[in-house]
């Protein structure tokens, strides 16, 4: 399953729910995308080793960007954008989830509603 970025904030955040969430996950995934998100939201080094450290002891895989997903992602922007406010970081999660077979965890449901394709598993916290 893909992690969005948001349920790991809520985990990072000492969210017992999120963490429990997460814990349910057999096969952790992430997109490069989210693991850059995660990086960008810290305040310093100390923060991005944390960061790294909580990815690698719960064993997240980070699945690349590839020329099929940035396709994907493309058509997403272009078909989406517009309507229902799909951002190129969101398109690019997406894009990723579907490529790699994968359902989304996510409380950010709203972001991904408008790509049918896609499978979401909501969280709330």
């Amino acid at each position: 399953m893909i992690v969005d970025t948001d349920v790991l904030i809520w985990v990072l955040r000492g969210n017992a729910k999120a963490a429990e969430a997460v814990d349910r996950i057999s096969a952790r995934r992430i997109s490069i995308v989210t693991y850059m998100e995660l990086l960008q939201g810290a305040a310093d080094k100390r923060e991005m080793k944390a960061i790294k450290s909580f990815l690698a002891a719960l064993q997240f895989r980070t699945l690349p960007l590839t020329e099929s997903v940035g396709f994907r992602a493309l058509g997403y922007i272009e078909e989406y954008s517009l309507a229902s406010s799909v951002n190129m970081a969101d398109a690019l999660i997406a894009a990723t989830a579907i490529e790699a077979g994968e359902p989304i965890l996510t409380g950010n449901d709203k972001h991904y509603r408008a790509i049918d394709q896609l499978e979401i598993k909501r969280f709330r916290p």
